[in-house]
């Protein structure tokens, strides 16, 4: 397929540096991303998480991988058709709401209509997705119209050029153009950043592949990660306290940045993750038991192996230098 040349991918990942941002920027930075994830969490909405469906990530994935599209681009196209998939639902459930409670101003057949044209759109809509995620990433080498409708021909559907920018208006309409927004990938290198200028022998470098490799994992093992995370933090909870915590937790990307790299510390070198782990708390605020649930959650669904819960291993009491973040939603 036409597109971004194939050896650009590969060659982002080892010319990925650390270290090259001076300490106020990367204070500023972690505080932002602070502030919009507790806006995240404060603001999820009852659907949120629904589209992150295993089948539909992967698809994002492998057409983001075909066009030899940057990681950031795939998992910043999951996330802007999760955001408008949930608004629509919420739609068309809005319109039917009316419809079950009887009213005579009901139109049953808006709803219905609008639902049938929502699944039959589907597959553009995702594909115009990962078109606009690619524009975030690079203005100057995007995914041209052309290559977007020669693959959606090859899968049998005929849409136009007009038809294709109609439809990533939609979208952009839908959402009040607010797209660009962090996905957990940039949670994880901020962390990865701090760690590095926090003192942590772990390299950055080395824990960011594992970190890619997990988080691809996380996106497409979404419910039973979560289903066996959250499961033994709700035993006690109420049904409406069991609600509010899946909400605020599938949404939590500190939370789960945390928890990636915690994994891939474990995987990378196990004498050092208690350290991590510290390091992760102090940055943070995050408790080292959730941390430390996350990890095992993924490691549980990964390598299947010895996990850090099962171990127990003592946690560093070190002295180290966190740079301020706003505390984020603890479990």
């Amino acid at each position: 397929m036409a597109g971004a040349a194939g050896p650009r991918a590969s060659a982002s990942l080892s010319d990925f540096k650390f270290g090259a941002v001076d300490t106020q920027t990367i204070e500023d930075a972690l505080l932002h991303l602070a502030q919009e994830n507790e806006r995240a969490v404060r603001e999820a909405r009852g659907q949120a998480g629904s589209f992150r469906e295993t089948r539909i990530v992967e698809f994002i994935f492998l057409l983001s991988e075909q066009w030899c599209l940057e990681k950031s681009v795939s998992y910043q196209a999951v996330e802007i058709l999760e955001r408008f998939m949930v608004k629509q639902a919420e739609s068309i459930c809005s319109q039917a709401a009316p419809v079950v409670r009887g009213s005579e101003k009901a139109e049953p057949w808006s709803w219905r209509a609008q639902k049938e044209q929502l699944c039959n759109t589907f597959v553009l809509r995702l594909v115009s997705c990962v078109q606009l995620a690619s524009k975030l990433s690079f203005h100057y080498k995007i995914v041209s119209n052309v290559t977007v409708l020669n693959f959606l021909q090859a899968l049998g559907y005929l849409y136009t050029k007009e038809e294709l920018l109609e439809s990533e208006l939609a979208i952009l309409k839908s959402l009040n153009f607010q797209i660009n927004l962090p996905t957990p990938l940039a949670y994880v290198e901020m962390l990865l950043e701090v760690l590095g200028y926090n003192g942590c022998l772990v390299s950055a470098k080395q824990l960011h592949g594992t970190c890619l490799t997990l988080l691809d994992l996380v996106y497409l093992l979404h419910e039973p990660i979560y289903e066996s995370l959250l499961r033994a933090s709700i035993e006690n909870s109420t049904p409406m306290e069991q609600r509010g915590k899946c909400l605020s937790v599938k949404e939590d990307f500190m939370l789960l940045a945390v928890g990636i790299i915690a994994a891939s510390a474990f995987i990378q070198n196990q004498e050092w993750w208690g350290q991590v782990v510290e390091y992760l708390h102090s940055i943070t605020g995050i408790a080292t038991e959730s941390i430390a649930e996350f990890s095992y959650a993924i490691l549980t669904h990964s390598v299947g192996a010895s996990t850090p819960v099962r171990q127990q291993p003592g946690l560093h009491h070190l002295a180290v230098r966190p740079l301020r973040a706003a505390a984020t939603c603890n479990m």
